[in-house]
């Protein structure tokens, strides 16, 4: 009796392991390369390939902008037991299942989220509120389908600072890179990669520092 229930705890294993592995799909393209899994059964087939179809279209875009020696190698992968949005770690994406469920036409979720592999601050010298104001400005500047998610930059409001992050920090880059000089974030980029960033960097590239900035920012806050 024993001896068939470890067999049968074995069968279950191999059978575990053989779903797991049929559940990863490896793409290759452009000299990019894509792992895909999932541990969500009832993952839209559609989905699962707009997911795919987005990275191909955007990382070689955002390598090509801002860190041409990113990884070529990033896996995405679809859990069940993650609460968030999505998370980035290691050239790891992970999706929230219960959000792509929700939020299927979200697909920019991808633009966001592999732009902080483009990013590579490994520890970073600058702060939170940096990092995901430039993955946001990369997600408007880059995605592929912000309107169908209905994802816009935010009218400037009385309450919002520069520090709030994403979305409120995007839409001031954004304006600072039509109405101040073109570059900047990209260059601000680079200094947080390489270590070399400090709050002084905005008024060696502008002129002004980010309290002055935002100050002309509320005057006229149109992109």
């Amino acid at each position: 009796m024993k001896k068939i229930f470890n067999i049968s705890i074995c069968a279950m294993l191999i059978s575990a392991f053989s779903a797991q592995l049929k559940a990863q799909e490896i793409t290759k393209k452009g000299g990019y390369t894509l792992s895909f899994e999932s541990n969500f059964t009832a993952l839209d087939l559609q989905l699962k390939k707009r997911l795919i179809k987005t990275f191909f279209e955007v990382y070689p875009k955002l390598a090509k902008e801002y860190n041409p020696s990113t990884i070529k190698e990033v896996k995405f992968f679809v859990d069940t037991a993650y609460k968030g949005v999505a998370a980035t770690a290691d050239g790891k994406v992970t999706f929230s299942s219960l959000w792509m469920v929700k939020h299927p036409e979200d697909i920019d979720v991808v633009t966001h989220e592999v732009m902080h592999i483009v990013q590579d601050y490994g520890r970073s010298v600058g702060p939170g509120w940096l990092t995901e104001g430039i993955a946001d400005y990369a997600r408007y500047k880059f995605g592929v389908d912000n309107a169908g998610a209905k994802w816009s930059l935010p009218a400037l409001k009385p309450e919002h600072s520069y520090k709030n992050s994403y979305r409120i920090t995007a839409a001031f880059f954004a304006w600072m890179e039509k109405n101040v000089k073109p570059g900047t974030i990209k260059a601000v980029d680079a200094s947080l990669r390489d270590h070399t960033y400090t709050k002084e960097v905005w008024t060696k590239l502008t002129g002004k520092d980010l309290d002055a900035l935002w100050a002309d920012y509320v005057k006229n806050s149109q992109v």
